[in-house]
């Protein structure tokens, strides 16, 4: 059973009969089609065992469960949170106090990698939960009975999963790595950074002069800006295909950025000239400090990577988690290259890996 909330009153008389609870099951239902930022639709919680639906549309944001979900004191169970992070960075602008992501404590406690709600709550609850809603335009008004019984279902059993998964967690001495990456989700989530080189995503680039990849740089780094400015998708703006177009030969003048630029749908005059600009101007020396796009390995490198992922595999084995979770190939990758300890690998995957990765180098 559950109830929606609409209305402010209603939103502070649900945060009332709950001020004592601890234990927030969230989940969040966004859309996310013509805008950069992912439009909040619905927000489930379940306090208590009460499920409550409430509309943000109405209430401008959650109203009153913001602070709740705010404190620190309280954990918000959540299953692969990060996108529901993103959606929630508006409505909750201090961040989530405490987080607990049942994937991530799945992929900690021998389920495996990525596994989604529904396995989990099979997997743990012996319950099959529909999936029939999973692609619903959430931003309509009324949601229909359907809609809103898919949404209810998404926090119903977060409070079961906690426990098994916590207890879990605990037997296996697992906790803090557990606290430390849901952590990580969180600072994330409250920095709404982007990535400050993002060049490095272009590996096609990598044999290019360096005055072409800061330029790159600058055009990527320009177009996230941008993108979050006017809200729009990255590729509406500007797609990778005329990023590399623009940069191996940028256009002399605004009538050729604006041949060059159709089909672009969110790239308007103002757009179009400040991109003529970005791709002009000479490139100052702060831009040419960046960091290189990684080449291609070396036969050499190309066998201390591998070296480097049979021990990851290795260690992963004996501790029965998803390599991937222990260390993703790029970070070995930017390892070899860069031979500076990536900040992704800090923390307990440091405590497992330093020694023997570093000694393969």
């Amino acid at each position: 059973m559950h109830h929606w909330i609409a209305q402010p009153e209603a939103a502070a008389a649900l945060v009332a009969r709950h001020a004592s609870t601890r234990l927030i099951g969230l989940d969040t239902e966004f859309m996310r089609i013509d805008s950069f930022y992912p439009r909040l639709a619905l927000v489930q919680v379940n306090l208590d065992g009460e499920i409550a639906l409430l509309d943000p549309l109405a209430l401008s944001g959650v109203g009153a469960l913001a602070p709740l979900l705010a404190d620190p004191a309280n954990t918000c169970v959540m299953h692969s949170a990060s996108e529901d992070l993103e959606a929630l960075a508006e409505a909750v602008p201090a961040g989530l106090g405490r987080l607990f992501d049942t994937q991530i404590a799945a992929a900690m406690t021998g389920f495996g990698a990525g596994l989604s709600y529904q396995k989990l709550v099979a997997a743990i609850v012996g319950v099959d939960l529909p999936k029939a809603e999973t692609r619903s335009d959430w931003l309509r008004r009324p949601l229909s009975a359907e809609q809103l019984d898919y949404a209810a279902q998404d926090v119903v059993h977060l409070a079961m999963l906690h426990a098994e998964l916590d207890a879990r967690l605990d037997r296996l001495g697992r906790r803090e790595w557990h606290a430390e990456d849901c952590q990580r989700l969180l600072h994330k989530a409250r920095s709404r950074d982007g990535d400050t080189q993002p060049q490095r995503g272009f590996k096609s680039a990598a044999e290019w002069p360096p005055e072409r990849q800061a330029l790159l740089r600058r055009v990527l780094l320009w177009r996230e800006a941008t993108a979050r400015r006017v809200d729009k998708p990255r590729p509406w703006l500007l797609d990778d295909m005329h990023i590399m177009d623009f940069v191996t030969k940028p256009p002399h003048d605004a009538d050729e950025l604006f041949q060059r630029a159709k089909g672009l749908r969110a790239l308007r005059g103002a757009q179009r000239d400040e991109l003529l600009a970005v791709l002009q101007e000479p490139l100052t020396p702060e831009e040419m400090d960046f960091a290189p796009i990684f080449p291609m390995p070396a036969p050499a490198q190309k066998r201390t990577i591998a070296a480097m992922k049979d021990e990851v595999v290795a260690i992963a084995a004996g501790l029965e988690i998803p390599d991937g979770l222990l260390c993703a190939r790029r970070h070995i990758e930017a390892f070899v290259f860069d031979r500076q300890w990536p900040e992704a690998l800090e923390g307990w995957r440091k405590a497992l890996l330093f020694e023997t990765l570093s000694g393969k180098l």
